[in-house]
């Protein structure tokens, strides 16, 4: 289910010296910004790489809603806690948002475009269990098999389980065309 595609936060642009920097009126450092933009889920049908922005004024709370968003990319919950500004300052920031499926370690760019990127999940399954269970129906026993799904909102788990299954069709089709005396060496 990792093969999925998602969108997600892939970085930031800011004039600030590194990660670890404090910004002076904003309550949090830089790397628990960009670790609380990493958590905002995402919903969109949309390719490739796309800008976003956050232009507020303080003082207050800098929430997901707070986000200008392209069309058709939509935020899954809109309350998701970004910053604190504790005094009247503007805070503008770029984001870039980009679809791609699994997890991905950014390599830093050593900050010389003031550009930060940020490891993403693009995973939407949390977790998944599965059981079997048999029970006798007449003289016949039978068994019935139970799938958990759980998403983080961005894909309900209907959908999650049809991408997967279309996704584990893609792979073996490839072996239809191979003939059973390849597999009998």
């Amino acid at each position: 289910m990792e093969r999925t595609y998602n969108h997600g936060i892939d970085s930031i642009s800011e004039k600030i010296p590194h990660e670890y920097s404090t910004i002076i009126s904003i309550q949090e450092f830089v790397h628990e910004i960009l670790m609380n933009l990493k958590e905002i889920v995402l919903r969109s049908t949309l390719y490739g790489t796309h800008d976003a922005f956050i232009c507020i004024r303080g003082p207050g709370y800098v929430n997901a809603q707070d986000i200008i968003l392209p069309p058709l990319i939509e935020i899954v919950n809109n309350a998701q806690h970004i910053a604190n500004l504790t005094k009247p300052i503007n805070l503008c920031i770029e984001l870039k948002i980009k679809r791609n499926r699994g997890f991905h370690i950014e390599t830093p760019n050593n900050f010389q475009d003031k550009s930060y990127p940020i490891d993403i999940v693009f995973m939407h399954v949390q977790n998944a269990n599965h059981s079997i269970h048999s029970y006798v129906n007449g003289n016949e026993k039978q068994e019935i098999f139970f799938l958990e799904i759980w998403t983080n909102g961005s894909l309900n788990p209907k959908k999650a389980l049809h991408e997967a299954s279309q996704n584990l069709i893609d792979l073996f089709i490839p072996m239809k065309g191979i003939q059973e005396s390849i597999f009998f060496l």
